[in-house]
């Protein structure tokens, strides 16, 4: 899809007399959203200056130069947007820590506008239901401007178990900006990329079981997963209701705090947000650097993997938790009686993936197009740009499950949300006495390899928050050869708040983010 000229932009940057050379313009590059805000608070900055810079960067780095993949589309109407909430600033209506500040969405989330909601997929390039998902319309009410879509992995890579992370039929393959043919792991592999090249200081990702968290990691961002319920699944393309979250992937975790105090509530379309009224607050205003202090840490070792690089960063990380007060207990037994965890996530998967799909086709305003998963199924076989590099078999299989009141899927959802909570996380954090969880959240990326698939090896801790629907953040610990590698904090569910607290008392101890270099490959 093509993305807006900038020459109509022009004008924005002839900030000086014709006679005069301009000055140089004001770089973004690693900038969070707290600072570029405290920029435009002092007049150094100006809500349309800077969309106008970030589309540019977005021409430069995306399109050409590195060409990252990272964003499928920009919005045509983003610069008047600026513009308007530059000129409700200049009248001192500033709608909060958001107002002017860029936003990139996951190309599974609606946008009003001409821009579609494609998944990725050929079969939605035509979508364009003209409707905000409610995150969208908070966020907008809150000041931000939507100025894109980002790269997914298609269908948030749930199409099958040979596919390669971060490619979809409409945005091609996104590459790691830390080293371009590195993975970004998926499905939110555009959000996490764009982010960490500073196309948009901040990005929406979605996650049914790590899909914010390795992404983010791999890319060397901050991405929180919060409890499922807590923010609105509607207007965006499914897979679980299970387990489906959006979150945000952003530098700092005072900026993810930020946004999530803008998108969590309640939602009386997507009943599973019943409580999040109840239960939000405001994340930002919670955080403290002694956050740390006086917890008992759980620290997940027998997931960590056999990497003693990575194992190193993750000491060094513990003692930098026990520095600020932390006391850490070692768990070497996570997995103990959940082994059959995963067969019955999958059966869950599979079954709601059907359902939920169909669900979401048959609810789009247009008359053409898919409207269930066979649909989909049939579209890609007759189209072969979508099967180049992998198949449908997940697609397929799903397709051959029965309902949602399949004995078979009615039994292993609760053995999946059993297994995974009160047996798994909350029976962990009573037994072990502690109140958070941590672990690795990534090892280094992997090459990209289109022809044969993924070959990621771990290590991982989404499947125990992500099952239990509890939530999970992800803050950069250091990197491995320039590839870089988060930390995981896990808590109960509900515990948003404790959670990005503890994630942000780390983070301004460390201050381990590492900026991308753009390389064509590690190594000679």
């Amino acid at each position: 899809m093509q993305k807006i000229s900038l020459l109509a932009a022009a004008a924005l940057l002839a900030i000086a007399p014709a006679t005069a050379m301009p000055p140089p313009l004001p770089p973004v590059e690693g900038k969070d959203a707290a600072t570029l805000q405290a920029e435009m608070e002092s007049g150094s900055m100006y809500d349309e200056l800077l969309t106008t810079l970030y589309l540019d960067r977005i021409l430069k780095i995306d399109d050409y130069g590195p060409k990252l993949n990272a964003v499928i589309a920009t919005f045509p109407d983003a610069q008047s947007e600026a513009t308007r909430l530059w000129k409700e600033r200049e009248a001192e209506k500033k709608r909060g820590p958001l107002h002017g500040i860029p936003i990139l969405l996951k190309d599974n989330i609606e946008a009003k506008g001409p821009v579609p909601t494609t998944a990725g997929s050929l079969a939605l390039k035509d979508n364009v239901t003209n409707r905000d998902a409610p995150i969208v319309a908070r966020l907008r009410e809150a000041g931000a401007v939507i100025i894109g879509k980002t790269n997914l992995s298609e269908w948030a890579n749930i199409r099958s178990n040979n596919s390669t992370s971060g490619w979809s039929a409409v945005g091609e393959l996104t590459k790691n900006p830390h080293a371009l043919d590195r993975n970004t792991c998926g499905s939110s592999s555009g959000s996490a990329a764009a982010v960490a090249a500073s196309l948009a200081p901040l990005a929406i990702g979605t996650e049914t079981d790590g899909s914010i968290t390795c992404p983010a990691g791999v890319n060397g961002v901050v991405g929180f997963k919060p409890t499922v319920g807590l923010v609105s699944r509607t207007h965006i393309v499914p897979i679980s209701y299970s387990q489906d979250t959006a979150g945000p992937i952003t530098l700092t975790v005072r900026d993810a705090a930020a946004v999530m105090t803008v998108i969590a509530g309640s939602d009386p379309a997507d009943p599973a947000t019943t409580e999040a009224d109840a239960r939000k607050t405001d994340y930002a205003a919670a955080l403290s650097p002694d956050a740390l202090k006086g917890k008992r840490i759980g620290v997940l070792r027998d997931r960590i993997g056999d990497r003693a690089d990575v194992a190193a960063l993750f000491d060094a990380a513990l003692k930098q938790m026990a520095d600020l007060g932390a006391t850490i207990v070692e768990i070497d037994d996570s997995r103990k009686g959940l082994e059959e965890l995963g067969a019955a996530e999958f059966e869950v998967l599979m079954t709601e993936l059907k359902a939920d799909m169909a669900a979401y086709l048959a609810g789009l305003p247009g008359k053409d197009g898919p409207k269930t998963l066979a649909d989909l199924i049939a579209f890609n076989k007759a189209h072969p740009a979508e099967l180049k590099w992998f198949d449908q078999s997940l697609f397929e299989l799903a397709e051959s499950k029965g309902g949602l009141d399949s004995p078979t899927y009615v039994e292993a959802k609760a053995k999946a949300a059993r297994l995974a909570g009160p047996e798994g996380i909350d029976k962990l954090l009573k037994d072990k006495g502690v109140d958070l969880l941590v672990g690795v959240t990534n090892g280094p990326a992997w090459t990209s390899d289109l022809v044969n698939g993924d070959h990621y090896s771990g290590p991982s801790v989404s499947q125990l928050p992500a099952v239990a629907g509890y939530p999970h953040l992800t803050v950069p610990m250091g990197a491995v050869e320039g590839l870089p590698i988060g930390v995981s904090f896990i808590g109960a569910k509900w515990s948003d708040a404790d959670v990005l607290a503890a994630g942000y008392a780390y983070e301004q101890a460390s201050k381990k983010r590492v900026m991308p270099t753009f390389r064509t490959r590690v190594g000679p």
